[in-house]
């Protein structure tokens, strides 16, 4: 297999000027919703493997949405929060008691 390098590739990339830092609030509803769907993905998984994944995502993402929630809570931003009848509700309410 060969593999070509373009040095004109190099001058196509942003520049970290133009990256801007999402806001927390931004952060926080992006997690909820890859919850949402690494959620749905579990619910459809079949393979032994995929499953794995999903749930280490799933715990991944879970810790992710607790470290933000706790940053939000220190700078006090308002959040709102899981919906009680969310079923990623009773896992952040199970894992993080």
């Amino acid at each position: 297999m060969k593999i070509l390098f373009s040095q004109n590739r190099l001058q196509d990339l942003p520049i970290e000027e133009d990256f801007i830092r999402p806001n927390l609030q931004d952060s926080i509803e992006k997690t909820r919703h890859a919850l949402d769907v690494a959620y749905a993905g579990f619910d459809n998984a079949t393979d032994p493997d995929l499953i794995d994944c999903y749930i280490f995502e799933i715990n991944a993402l879970l810790k992710k949405y607790k470290y933000l929630s706790d940053l939000a809570s220190k700078e006090k931003v308002s959040v709102t929060t899981l919906s009680p009848e969310s079923p990623i509700h009773a896992l952040v309410s199970h894992v993080f008691g």
